[in-house]
Order: C-alpha cells, then sequence, then structure tokens
C-alpha cells in the first residue's frame, strides 16, 4: 500500500492534529509542506484549505474525513472507539473546537503572529478585543479536563489532538500563557501531553517561515 501524503502548512493546527493521529496510530506519512489555496492544495479541497490528503489515487479533504479514514484504513490505536458513549464525547469535542473555540480565539493568535501594523508589532487593539473570548475558553477546557485529565473519557484521544496544538499556541502569548498558568487543572494537563512523542515530533517551524 503506498504511502499516505499529508499536504497543508506545518504550522497549520489541524496539520499537526492529522500528523500526531498518523503518529499515535504508528502510520508512516509523507509530510507535502504547502500553503492554503496553492495549486497542490486547490486541485482537493474546493475552498482551498489545509490540510488535504493522497493515498495513492486516493484524495480527501477537512482533517475530521481524514482522520476518520486513516483510523479505518490502518492498524493501530483507534482515534474514534466503538464506544458510543466515548465517541459522542469525542465528537462534541471536534465540533466545539471546530466551530466556537478555535474561531474564537484565532483573532488573538493574528493579532501577535500576523499583525498587519506598520512597524511589525503586535497589534494590541485586536488583542485586547479577543481576549475575553480566550480567557473564557480556556476557563471551559481547564473545567473539561479537571476530572479525568482528559477531554474525553479517560485516555488521549483524538479531541486531546485537536486541542493542543491551539494551546500550544496561546502558551507562546503573555496573557493566554498567564491564563493557562493559573488554570490549575489545564496548565497540569498540558505538562503532561506536550510529553508525549508525537507531540513533540510534530513540533512546526515558526511562523516566519509560512510569510516568506
Amino acid at each position: 500500500m503506498s504511502e499516505i501524503e499529508i499536504i497543508g502548512a506545518p504550522q497549520s493546527t489541524f496539520v499537526r492534529t492529522l500528523r500526531m493521529a498518523m503518529e499515535e496510530k504508528g502510520v508512516s506519512y509523507k509530510l507535502t509542506p504547502a500553503r492554503p489555496h496553492t495549486p497542490e492544495v486547490d486541485a482537493i479541497h474546493p475552498f482551498g484549505k489545509v490540510p488535504v490528503m493522497r493515498h495513492g489515487d486516493f484524495t480527501l479533504c477537512e482533517s475530521k474525513a481524514i482522520a476518520s479514514y486513516i483510523d479505518k484504513a490502518f492498524p493501530g490505536p483507534h482515534l474514534f472507539p466503538d464506544d458510543a458513549r466515548l465517541c459522542g464525547q469525542i465528537e462534541q469535542w471536534i465540533s466545539l473546537i471546530n466551530t466556537a473555540i478555535q474561531p474564537s480565539i484565532i483573532p488573538y493568535l493574528r493579532g501577535y503572529f500576523f499583525s498587519q501594523q506598520p512597524d511589525g508589532k503586535p497589534d494590541h487593539q485586536m488583542i485586547e478585543a479577543a481576549l475575553p473570548n480566550v480567557q473564557a475558553n480556556i476557563a471551559l477546557l481547564d473545567r473539561a479536563v479537571a476530572k479525568t485529565g482528559h477531554l474525553a473519557g479517560n485516555g488521549f484521544t483524538y479531541a486531546d489532538m485537536l486541542a493542543l496544538p491551539i494551546l500550544d499556541y496561546l502558551k507562546v502569548c503573555p496573557e493566554s500563557r498567564d491564563a493557562i498558568g493559573m488554570a490549575k487543572y489545564l496548565s497540569t494537563y498540558f505538562a503532561i501531553q506536550a510529553q508525549r512523542p508525537s507531540f513533540i515530533n510534530t513540533t512546526p517551524p515558526p511562523f516566519s517561515e509560512l510569510r516568506r
């Protein structure tokens, strides 16, 4: 069987989530760095978003669809277990993160990593406007991991793989880093999960390389 090819910018949290999933399952893959809306991405995703996947003559877009395919096509630990309740919890967090948490955090991160200020310094107006949402979501995640140390069930799942890359960027920015530091359960959660080989092995290059 041919090797999986993941196409997308390694700085993308969704690309990193998929790479973590491949690492957790022990599946060999090739990462082809590509920005959104480049020809190789547009050929697979109708809206030019990353990541996209190629596996022989089969292609897929959208990270959840790709993860589901990988889970069924390859052996290894299940990303989406058969247990109905646990699977439901994982899907719940996928939806919450993709539709609510990440979209409300992106403006904050953009204020730091993609500032449009003439001097290139952080856009503090954008940052301050988004900060209440960031703090609320950090508090939400802190409550979520308080009971078991994971987002869903008692073990590491795809829900955690989706959250950790976002938290990693938040740990770089001062206000969100402080908020995570004061979140008793979330700070412990991140410190533990950040030691996983799948997280360490997928550390992305800096955003400055993406802007070249």
